[in-house]
């Protein structure tokens, strides 16, 4: 741990919960105290990607959804339905979907103009019900349909809008406490193969930042941070102060970052492997801030108090 004066308490340590996964992400907190993530399963394991659960009073993780479709960002929307973004590989979805009470998987919009989307990845969930969520594509041998990355707004309405945000790669996606300002990262990693390609060669690594207009479509963009030839961020989350807390998976320096709005680092929560994803629990867990990392589920006491911006007032 370093800095974070007024966040991370002195003394402040990580907490295990769970290290049976095999590539943890997209925590969420549900409508009825839980923890719920997203569990891929490696190559070599024969069983489907699954969406586990942690219960916060008793410290049991069990399975809510068996065969998630290759679930990754997950959050709950003011109806508490839990969304996910299904990604690509080992029988993924590939679309943005409801994952129900009984762990099964129902589409919500799986194309843009007749295309399959590429690998949907994170979403952020408007207080005015609005879905955005990023398509980028790592790894699965799958063809690309459609032509690029982006970012899509799913409206009220059904409408779905592809946004021009000039990212060439867009990963995590986090709205800021007043819901004026959506956080993009950029992590640019060269391919739609895997990461490990060695030709691949490494594009923009950054946060930016976007006002929203009164239609819900982002302005200008504002690079915050710039990461350079390091990997940047994967998944974020929000603090009801403004602050951001980041996934940043670079090799020199990985964990969790908190930034200012202003892409200024307050404080840093070191993991045991590389991040993916953070988030606030809620009633006495609105302190405590949950992180996916490798094939496991941890745990930090803080000082902030998490935003989620689907149910704000």
């Amino acid at each position: 741990m370093r800095g974070g004066k007024g966040i991370i308490p002195e003394g402040a340590q990580l907490e295990t919960l769970w290290e049976e996964g095999g590539f943890t992400e997209g925590a969420a907190a549900g409508p009825d105290g839980l923890m719920y993530f997203s569990d891929f399963a490696q190559p070599f394991d024969a069983r489907p990607a699954r969406v586990m659960k942690f219960d916060p009073a008793s410290g049991a993780t069990e399975i809510h959804a068996a065969d998630s479709k290759m679930s990754n960002g997950l959050m709950f929307d003011r109806q508490g339905r839990l969304i996910a973004c299904t990604a690509s590989p080992l029988g993924g979805q590939r679309a943005l979907v409801e994952i129900k009470a009984d762990g099964s998987v129902s589409p919500i919009v799986e194309t843009y103009e007749g295309k399959r989307f590429n690998s949907p990845n994170d979403l952020v969930i408007h207080p005015g019900g609005s879905v955005y969520f990023t398509d980028p594509k790592y790894v699965g041998p799958e063809k690309m349909e459609l032509e690029s990355f982006d970012v899509y707004r799913l409206d009220p309405k059904g409408t779905l809008t592809r946004l021009e945000t000039g990212i060439s790669k867009p990963n995590g996606i986090i709205l800021s406490q007043d819901a004026r300002t959506i956080f993009i990262a950029e992590t640019d990693n060269g391919t739609a193969e895997a990461e490990s390609n060695p030709d691949a060669v490494r594009g923009r690594m950054t946060l930016n930042a976007f006002r929203l207009g009164k239609d819900g479509i982002p302005g200008r963009k504002r690079v915050i941070v710039n990461f350079g030839d390091q990997l940047g961020i994967d998944g974020m989350t929000m603090d009801t102060a403004g602050h951001l807390y980041a996934a940043v998976r670079s090799e020199e320096t990985f964990g969790i970052y908190i930034f200012t709005q202003r892409g200024r680092e307050l404080g840093y929560i070191q993991t045991p492997e590389l991040p993916t994803n953070c988030c606030f629990g809620k009633g006495k867990e609105a302190r405590t801030l949950y992180i996916t990392a490798g094939a496991g589920f941890y745990r930090i006491r803080l000082t902030a108090t998490g935003y989620h911006p689907a149910v704000a007032e």
